[in-house]
Formats: structure tokens, C-alpha cells, sequence
């Protein structure tokens, strides 16, 4: 069942206790944990896969051909490579704990949906969230105790969150960088953000996520304020190599832009309601794609195993 304490989604032994001694394994389980499964699979092998190697050729462009928007462009596939790698994985763990009668909880709530950063951590590894806010936040006082303690709890939370992926500082960067966004919404920010237009909303939380997974993609803090740099100052804003890359992945981003949304969730219930046959046929059509991907591909673990 991919046993993964830091990968996720987190159960708890409460979560499993009773199915652990006592549980059903039923036909609509295991043709749900299959589907699952599948999701997952197709996530990982058909999008992450092929975001990542685009973000791999984009880090390692030299600096004359890295323009303003290659760079962004060069973060965004990241951003999909990491959702979809991480959203992916736990999908499969959960068809395959459904398969075996296992309900584990959900990990990933469309994330890139979000319109703030309080909202977004709602929604990313979300049993990551809820272990830190029970067994780190709250025992701390969380809001318990005034403000300026709320905050020093906020930073605690966050620092150690950063520690969490790995102690190097780039992790502890990405984590403060979470932390003192929370703090700015939680004093103010959130109570203007929610009088502003969506879009507004969506385009800040979407620019802060993209900032922060600089510091997640870069071990080396050079190497990471380097390429940040590059987002915002460079030579040109594009060049061919931008168009290049755009027209070369344009299928892969948009299928990774539009699957990260709730569009294909609701497409996937109407489908189900008049064609239920459909979305077996799909996932069937996807594993023998993602096996074919996978014979003739090298070695491509889990991202956020390495974390």
C-alpha cells in the first residue's frame, strides 16, 4: 500500500484502527480503488513526467536564453511536475488502500484553485497540515494566547514544516517564505484579498506558489536566487526558445493546466451519471498508455521521495 510516512497522504492509526482489525473488501471498492489508481498513474507517468524534463532543459539553459518568460514558463512546468508527481502518488496509494478495504483520507484538494495562501494550504498535502496544526500548532497555544503569540506559533509551524522536506536551507527558506506570507494575511492581507476581484485573488496566490517552488526546486540558494532573478530581470522577455518551448509542450500544459482545476472532476461526474461505462474505458485506455510510457522510459522515481 506504499508505505510512505513523509510522502502521504499521513493515516494516522485512529483513521485505520477499526478496518485494520475488521474490514470489507467489496466489488464497488475495489472498481473505485482501480480507478483511483489509474488517476494516479496517468498523473505521474503521462503529465509529471513530461512537465519535469521540460523544467530540467529550462534550469539548465545558459543566460543569454534565459528570458523573463522562459523562466516563469520554466517554473510553471515545475509547479506541474510536483503537483502531479506528489497528487499522483497519493492517489494511488489511496485506490490501492481502497482495493484492500483501506479509506484513507484525501491529501490534495485542487490546490492551484486557491485565491490566498491560507487557502492553498487548505488544500496542498492537506494531512501534512492537519499533523503540524495537532501536534505542533495547537500544543503550542495556537490562537489561544493573543496575536504576538499566534505569530511566533505561526513561524515555529513553518520553520519547522521547511525542516520537514529535508535539512538544508533552501527547505527552511521555502518554509519562512510560506510562514511570513500567512503572517501578512493573517494581520491584513487576507481581509483586502477578499474584497478584490478573483482573478486578483487567483493571480497573487498563483505568483507567490510559483516564487516559493524556486526555493523547493533548488538545493543550491545560489543557484535558486539566480534563477528567481532571471523571473524578474533579463535581457529580453522572450525569444524563439520561449515560443519554442510553449508550441513543443502546449498539449501537456494545457491537459496539466485544465486537470489541476475542477473541470475535469465535473466532466468526469457528468459522464458517470450518462455514460458510466465511459470512465472505465478511460482509465483502461490510460494504464496501457502510462505502461507504454513507462517500458520505454528509464528509471523515474517519485519527486518527492527525495524530500
Amino acid at each position: 500500500m506504499f508505505p510512505q510516512l513523509i510522502a502521504g497522504p499521513i493515516v494516522r492509526y485512529r483513521e485505520v484502527a477499526q478496518e485494520l482489525d475488521d474490514r470489507t473488501i467489496t466489488v464497488g471498492d475495489a472498481h473505485d480503488g482501480l480507478i483511483r489508481f489509474c488517476q494516479g498513474l496517468a498523473k505521474k507517468v503521462l503529465i509529471a513526467n513530461s512537465c519535469g524534463a521540460v523544467f530540467e532543459e529550462i534550469s539548465r539553459l545558459a543566460d543569454p536564453d534565459m528570458t523573463i518568460l522562459t523562466a516563469w514558463l520554466g517554473i510553471l512546468f515545475y509547479a506541474l511536475q510536483i503537483y502531479y508527481d506528489f497528487s499522483g502518488y497519493s492517489d494511488m496509494a489511496i485506490g490501492i488502500g481502497r482495493i484492500l478495504g483501506f479509506h484513507f483520507p484525501e491529501n490534495f484538494d485542487h490546490p492551484y484553485t486557491a485565491r490566498s495562501i491560507t487557502d492553498f494550504w487548505r488544500r496542498w498535502h492537506m494531512t501534512l497540515s492537519y499533523w503540524f496544526r495537532d501536534y505542533v500548532y495547537i500544543p503550542l497555544g495556537g490562537n489561544r494566547k493573543g496575536l504576538p503569540r499566534q505569530l511566533v506559533n505561526i513561524i515555529i509551524v513553518w520553520f519547522l514544516t521547511g525542516l520537514w522536506h529535508g535539512a538544508a536551507w533552501n527547505f527552511i527558506l521555502w518554509g519562512m517564505f510560506y510562514g511570513f506570507l500567512l503572517i501578512l494575511e493573517k494581520l491584513f492581507l487576507l481581509k483586502y484579498l477578499q474584497k478584490a476581484p478573483r482573478f486578483l485573488q487567483h493571480f497573487y496566490t498563483m505568483a507567490a506558489v510559483l516564487i516559493a517552488w524556486v526555493f523547493f526546486a533548488f538545493t543550491d540558494i545560489g543557484q535558486g536566487m539566480h534563477y528567481l532573478s532571471r523571473m524578474f530581470a533579463s535581457p529580453a522577455l522572450y525569444s524563439g526558445l520561449t515560443l519554442y518551448y510553449l508550441r513543443d509542450n502546449l498539449a501537456v500544459l494545457i491537459v496539466g493546466i485544465l486537470a489541476s482545476t475542477t473541470l475535469l472532476q465535473k466532466a468526469d461526474r457528468f459522464l458517470q451519471e450518462r455514460l458510466p461505462w465511459t470512465t472505465p474505458l478511460l482509465c483502461a485506455g490510460c494504464l496501457l498508455l502510462c505502461t507504454a510510457f513507462i517500458v520505454d522510459a528509464s528509471y523515474n522515481p517519485f519527486l518527492y521521495f527525495r524530500f
